[in-house]
């Protein structure tokens, strides 16, 4: 292989890389209350937010973030942030992630100080 070749190859791979890490979301933290995608900022069953909650993530519901009048549904397979989710059911916190659109693909949660 020629070394212009070489140059031309190694010149397109390092404008793909960079092109792939601009277009990568960047981690944020967001401060909302936590929910579930099925009711956002508003629960459907009488009693408190956090029993709706899990009521409705039992039956499949995702974990959401109502942050003013958006609701982020959150994606994690993390145990430990599955259960501090769990744990702030309809309470303030900080979730720290990537955001693409209305989903936030979840690093981090922790209580809202």
């Amino acid at each position: 292989m020629s070394s212009q070749k070489l140059k031309l190859k190694l010149t397109l791979f390092v404008f793909l890389a960079a092109t792939v890490a601009l277009a990568a979301p960047k981690s944020q933290t967001f401060t909302g209350e936590v929910s579930d995608s099925m009711c956002g900022a508003k629960h459907m069953m009488s009693g408190s937010k956090a029993d709706c909650l899990r009521a409705c993530v039992s039956k499949g519901s995702s974990y959401a973030l109502v942050v003013g009048d958006k609701v982020y549904t959150l994606h994690t397979t993390d145990q430990a942030a599955l259960h501090q989710l769990d744990q702030l059911a309809g309470e303030q916190a900080k979730v720290t992630g990537a955001a693409d659109g209305e989903t936030i693909e979840v690093s981090k949660v922790a209580a809202a100080k």
